[in-house]
């Protein structure tokens, strides 16, 4: 008898400073081979260098709304039909959207070069609250190209 998929989502402890799962997430994402005391610096100092840019609004509502200005609310996903691959526009689940808006705020962070990386990611959050930057950028164009696709939605009756 094999073994069901459990989701690790039960395990995630909140964080120590702000008690968020989602900043949890965050820094979970952000950690590169297992250094979690390094990533949690460069999250916690980013966030205080958002608290010095935006000092009316509270860290942690400021990084929530940022995620929730980055979620995607529809993608493409490829579906094959007859021969052909056609690119159908589907809603995206809730925790596909934090994992999306969680990757495209950290990699448009990353892609900046010459800064410290609390910097950048700092940049790219306070950028995605106001609505701008390169994360928000990214959910323009899968909105865009499922609104482009939106002809193949009558594929989306099966399962991918």
């Amino acid at each position: 008898m094999a073994l069901a998929y459990r989701s690790t989502e039960i395990f995630l402890q909140p964080d120590v400073k702000y008690k968020s799962k989602l900043v949890s997430k965050f820094v979970n994402s952000l950690m590169r081979k297992g250094k979690k005391s390094v990533a949690e610096r460069v999250f916690y100092d980013a966030m205080s260098a958002v608290e010095k840019k935006l000092s009316d609004v509270e860290p942690l509502e400021m990084f929530e709304t940022a995620l929730n200005n980055v979620k995607p609310l529809v993608e493409v996903r490829s579906k094959r039909v007859g021969g052909a691959t056609y690119q159908v526009p589907v809603e995206v689940p809730k925790q596909r959207q934090v994992a999306l808006a969680v990757r495209w705020i950290i990699g448009a962070a990353k892609a900046k070069k010459g800064r410290p990386m609390c910097q950048r990611l700092a940049d790219e959050l306070v950028d995605a609250y106001k609505k701008q930057g390169a994360a928000i950028t990214q959910r323009e164009n899968t909105h865009k190209m499922a609104e482009a696709n939106k002809a193949f939605a009558h594929f989306a009756w099966s399962k991918f």
